[in-house]
């Protein structure tokens, strides 16, 4: 279970680090163009999203790899989760069901994460 731990803990990082840069170093407009709902939300919100997303993918490898504080890859998981609760209600208030597919599977796996490294799999 360890290693199926570390493989969700991977691609969420690879995911919302990916996401998360793209939110907080794109410009509103091209965003936008991309992503429909970013028209809803400020540029600062937006941003940060995307810095909130990207330091949660760092904890969710960084402290496990070093050792250093690894209490924090639990809460980066937590954290992600929780982004991906209000993702979802964003998602439902634009009638973007496609979208809520996929926040709930990324709460899924972030849930997942978070259980196992608090529980029986903690580092």
């Amino acid at each position: 279970m360890n290693v199926a731990l570390w493989i969700v803990q991977a691609l969420l990082a690879l995911a919302f680090g990916l996401a998360g840069l793209m939110k907080s170093t794109q410009p509103r407009e091209k965003l936008i163009g991309m992503m429909p709902w970013a028209q809803d939300v400020s540029t600062g919100t937006l941003r940060l999203i995307g810095v909130t997303e990207f330091l949660a993918a760092l904890g969710l490898i960084l402290p496990a790899v070093t050792g250093v504080a690894v209490w924090l890859t639990p809460l980066a998981a937590c954290g992600l989760a929780l982004i991906m609760v209000l993702a979802a209600v964003l998602h439902l208030r634009r009638k973007e069901n496609s979208a809520i597919v996929v926040n709930v599977f990324l709460l899924a796996l972030a849930v997942l994460v978070a259980w196992g490294r608090f529980g029986p799999y903690s580092l």
